[in-house]
């Protein structure tokens, strides 16, 4: 059995060190999980990259993280607090915005949100979640679709930003 296994892993490392492949559509379970190195029609940035294009306003960053709602079947009178949610000072939190499908709602918040976040200005659009996070591929993704441009995707998002030397997270509202 554990030979067995040991032979897995090993026939896995080729694959593994390919890198994660696009997928052809958009991806659904589970959100965390390794993304793939690349976006088309997007530009992939480091944190690095990230944090200069903040430092010099050059940039729009867009949360697509999802929100934390009420659970179903709590009695009535029962106090719940929605918990904060921490992103990049200056962010917009267009949250419940990077699933595999997307509610009309869901789909009107991400483009009017990312509409009005651009306006007229030919300024990036930042977009990111958490590191190892599809939901972030799957709003950029749509983002270039619908003729957004420039679009950069940050795939190591909150936790990349944060290891590079990021000003503190803040509290999103949404």
């Amino acid at each position: 059995m554990i030979r067995a296994a040991v032979l897995a892993a090993v026939l896995a490392l080729p694959a593994a060190a390919q890198g994660i492949p696009e997928p052809g559509d958009y991806r659904g379970e589970p959100y965390r999980a390794p993304v793939p190195e690349t976006l088309k029609g997007a530009q992939v940035i480091d944190g690095s990259q990230a944090l200069d294009l903040h430092e010099a306003g050059q940039a729009i960053f867009v949360d697509v993280f999802p929100r934390t709602l009420r659970p179903e079947g709590l009695p009535e009178g029962t106090i719940w607090r929605e918990p904060p949610h921490q992103t990049i000072p200056g962010a917009i939190w267009l949250w419940n915005t990077g699933y595999q499908a997307l509610s009309p709602e869901e789909q009107a918040r991400l483009r009017d949100g990312l509409t009005a976040a651009q306006g007229d200005s030919d300024r990036p659009l930042v977009i990111f979640c958490r590191e190892e996070c599809w939901m972030s591929w799957n709003a950029a993704r749509r983002a270039v679709e619908w003729g957004f441009s420039p679009v950069y995707w940050f795939p190591g998002g909150t936790d990349d930003w944060l290891a590079e030397g990021g000003a503190s997270l803040v509290t999103a509202v949404p």
